[in-house]
Formats: structure tokens, C-alpha cells, sequence
């Protein structure tokens, strides 16, 4: 060989060298690399609210394309069928009966509550946070509004939003009853508004809250890119009062409701679309789901279940199963719809798993790791799933088969009662908890029963943190 066709060989070795190597080097640092986590998450919103999950008459664009380029979960639940313990749910991956998060006398945290989350809890933020995130909350928080109990206190680096629901700190003077929801005006709730841990608003113009939320959330994520980061963005709608801005107004068919869905759709557009623009697409798993059922009592002001029974406040199938899509372009098979049972409690789980991080085990965990389902490549650790409403349990589901023990209606609908024997639907069958098939089924009902009895008696509940007051 000659000298020059050995220097033309060489060349062109080096030259590809130039080009596989950094290619590698970046596969590799991609395969590395933790992901970016951001939960969306809706208040009072139905499983049939959104255009992906049914609804005929209200527009969400951007969930839509959400599920087409992800995951549509059709049995995901939230761990309570209201605000609080909800929440504490998912920031823990536990039960709230565990650690003192619910309570039979006071459905939720209030601005006269004294008490929130414990300080002995591990939040996903604290959880992320020992795996190198930047973590930041924006939006409802209800976990407790005194110092020790904010976000900051617990784990976000940054805090923008409402420590607590918008209809409380209601005004002494507003018109009495439910009649002040159907023209609400930001002045009947003197809702604080924060940046960390100061009150910057109030009352919290509420017209512009999911506008404003929005550029807050799409700003941590611009000054944050480098990653890895975690946004927990609770959404304040559709609870209610119902606010929406000027440009979401009158645009739906669904009218007041159905704009604020729309406009939840835009801010979850917003969030994507930002991702997109900063290549972070590709490294970054979105979740969007929601803390319970709608609030059925506030009628068009409220939201549907679609075809499950019930709402808010219920442990029947419109109480908690949420309507959830999981996106991560490239790694979550596009256009996924899976029937795999999934909970916001797994959220936790699932996350601490992706990022590299130890899941404490130093306590009970009820979240498990979806990974598998979220890759294709197997099936959800889930099987079961306990439906307390307070400190009660009051049905279980294991497989396919929903046992109540003890039945309520959503709120307003009327007090409990205790089945005996009790009540078995076959939830694959019939979604709709129509046909109780007790009567075929008694091995099905004695299994669970004992499963149930297990799971009670497997732990001492501590005090709820509900029903300290706060101290004057």
C-alpha cells in the first residue's frame, strides 16, 4: 500500500471517529441523564371532562394531543376522594390514614387548622432533591399554610401559589349560601396569594391565577434546563369559585365550566410546548391527572364522572378514578391506552425510581413503580387499591372485583351506610358500579374481606393533623 492511499485510510478512520464518537458520548450521556418530572395536577376535575376521555362538548387540544403522544390511564386513582389527603397522597406515596392526613370530622385543611404535613414525612421534592433536582411548586398546595407546613419547608426550593382552596377565607359580609358561586366575585374570598413564604396578593386576583401560574411554571422551566428539575403544578380549577381570564371567556359550549377546562388545556399546552422548544421533550415525563372526583352539589358549575358512579367525597369509581395521561416522547409508546391500575400514590414511586434515588424503606410505601407499564415492556405491581373516605375504609378493589363495605353519596347526597352483606361489582364488566353481584360471588367477597381485615390491621393510625386548631 502506498503512502498516500494509507494517509487516505487514515483520514478517513479519523473522520469517522470524529463522528461516531460524539454521537456515542451523547447516546450515552442521554441514557444517563435523570429525568425531568413534572406533575400537573387538576382540582375537583371528572374522568369525563376532557375531549381523550369523552367529553363531547369541551375542547382540550392539547390533552388530546398529550394522549396520542403518550399514555391514556383508564383506571388511575387518586388515594382520596378529597383535597387533602389527596394531596398528601401523592407528595408521600402513602395513605393518608398513615400519617395523620385525613379525618372523619374535617374533610380538610382550613385557614383555622393548626396542623399539615408532618415534619417526619418524606416529600417526593425532599426525595428528588437528594438526587440533584431543582424542585418548585406553583399553585393549590393544601398541605398546611403555617411556615413549617409550605412547600418550602418541605422540600420545593420555590413556592408560587394558594396555600389552601380558593373558596376559603370566605368574607364575612358576601351573600349567604351556594347562591354567591353563580356570580362569584374575587372580593367574597380574601385568599392569599404567595411567593415562598410571604403573602404578595390579597385577595388573589383569581381571574388570572391559572394565567399567571402558567408563566411561572413555563419560567422554572426556562431557568432550570439544564436539569434535572421537578414541577409539582397544582392546578386552583376547576374548584370552586370559577375564574377564568378574559380570553377563555365565553369560548366553550360547556359555558363557565367548560372555559376553565379549556383554559387548564392551554396552560398544559403552554408547559409542553416549552419542553418541545428547549429540546427537553425527550428527557422530561409529564403526568396530568387530578386530587378527586367533581363536585357534583354545584351542578353546571361542577364537573362529570362520565359513565362512574358518583363524585366528590364518594368512594364509588366517580369519587377517585381520575382521568391521567403520562407523556414522554420516546420512551412512552405513542398513542398508548392501557387498563393497568395505576395511583397517584405511584407517582412517588415511580419518580424516585427514575431519577436514581433509594425509595425510603424505613416506612410503609403504598406507591409502586410503573416504569414497566410507562416502557411497554410489562405489567403494573398493582392489584389492589383501598378506598378510604376520612379515616374509614370503605371499599377495596382487588383485580377486577370493587368490594363496599360501607356506601356514601358525594357530597351532599346523604350520610353512610354499612352493607351487610356487602356490595360486589365487577368493575371490567361494569365500570359503572350498576349490578351488584353479591350474591354469585361469595368466595370473591370473603377474599377481600380478609384483605381488608389484614390491611387494617397492619398498622396504628396516628393522630390526624385535620383536627388540631390553630393556636391563637
Amino acid at each position: 500500500m502506498s503512502t498516500l492511499t494509507r494517509n487516505k485510510t487514515s483520514f478517513g478512520i479519523f473522520a469517522l471517529l470524529l463522528f461516531i464518537l460524539p454521537a456515542a458520548e451523547s447516546q450515552a450521556r442521554d441514557q444517563n441523564q435523570k429525568p425531568n418530572i413534572v406533575v400537573i395536577y387538576g382540582d375537583d376535575l371528572g374522568y369525563g371532562d376532557l375531549g381523550c376521555f369523552g367529553h363531547p362538548t369541551i375542547r382540550t387540544p392539547n390533552l388530546d394531543r398529550m394522549a396520542a403522544e403518550g399514555m391514556k390511564w383508564t383506571q388511575f386513582y387518586s388515594a382520596a376522594p378529597v383535597c387533602t389527603p389527596s394531596r398528601a397522597a401523592l407528595n408521600t406515596g402513602r395513605l393518608p390514614i398513615r400519617n395523620g392526613m385525613c379525618s372523619s370530622k374535617r374533610r380538610v385543611l382550613f385557614p383555622n387548622s393548626g396542623g399539615g404535613i408532618p415534619a417526619s414525612e418524606i416529600t417526593l421534592a425532599e426525595a428528588l432533591k437528594d438526587c440533584g433536582y431543582k424542585t418548585a411548586c406553583v399553585g393549590k398546595w393544601h398541605l398546611g399554610h403555617l411556615p413549617q407546613f409550605l412547600p418550602t419547608s418541605n422540600g420545593y426550593d420555590s413556592y408560587f401559589g394558594i396555600p389552601y382552596s380558593n373558596d376559603m377565607d370566605r368574607v364575612a359580609d358576601t351573600p349567604r349560601g351556594r347562591g354567591v358561586f353563580w356570580d362569584p366575585k374575587v372580593e367574597y374570598w380574601n385568599v392569599p396569594l404567595m411567593r415562598n413564604e410571604k403573602i404578595i396578593e390579597r385577595p388573589a386576583i383569581q381571574h388570572t391565577i391559572t394565567k399567571r401560574y402558567t408563566e411561572e411554571a413555563v419560567k422554572f422551566i426556562k431557568d432550570n434546563q439544564s436539569g434535572p428539575f421537578f414541577l409539582y403544578f397544582p392546578q386552583t380549577m376547576p374548584h370552586v369559585p370559577l375564574f377564568r381570564s378574559k380570553k377563555f371567556r365565553e369560548v366553550s359550549t360547556r359555558g363557565l365550566y367548560g372555559d376553565i377546562i379549556e383554559e387548564i388545556d392551554w396552560s398544559v399546552g403552554q408547559v409542553l410546548e416549552t419542553l418541545r422548544d428547549l429540546k427537553l421533550d425527550k428527557n422530561t415525563i409529564v403526568w396530568f391527572s387530578s386530587d378527586n372526583g367533581p363536585w357534583l352539589i354545584f351542578k353546571e358549575q361542577g364537573g362529570s364522572a362520565g359513565l362512574l358512579r358518583d363524585g366528590k367525597g364518594s368512594t364509588w369509581e366517580g369519587g377517585m378514578r381520575e382521568p391521567t395521561v403520562a407523556w414522554w416522547p420516546g420512551t412512552i409508546p405513542a398513542g398508548t391506552v392501557t387498563q393497568e391500575l395505576g395511583s397517584t400514590m405511584d407517582i412517588f414511586t415511580t419518580s424516585i425510581k427514575l431519577a436514581g434515588g433509594t425509595v425510603p424503606t424505613d416506612r410503609t410505601i403504598d406507591g409502586v413503580d410503573l416504569t414497566p407499564v410507562l416502557k411497554g415492556t410489562g405489567k403494573s405491581p398493582r392489584d389492589d387499591m383501598f378506598y378510604y373516605r376520612g379515616t374509614k375504609l370503605m371499599a377495596v378493589r382487588k383485580g377486577n372485583w370493587k368490594v363496599h363495605f360501607i356506601t356514601q353519596p358525594a357530597y351532599g347526597g346523604g350520610g353512610p351506610k354499612k352493607q351487610n352483606p356487602p356490595e360486589l361489582y365487577h368493575l371490567g364488566i361494569d365500570p359503572s358500579e350498576k349490578y351488584n353481584v353479591a350474591e354469585k360471588h361469595p368466595e370473591v367477597i370473603a377474599e377481600i374481606t380478609k384483605l381488608a381485615e389484614e390491611h387494617k390491621n397492619s398498622f396504628t393510625p396516628p393522630p390526624s393533623q385535620l383536627e388540631i386548631p390553630l393556636k391563637k
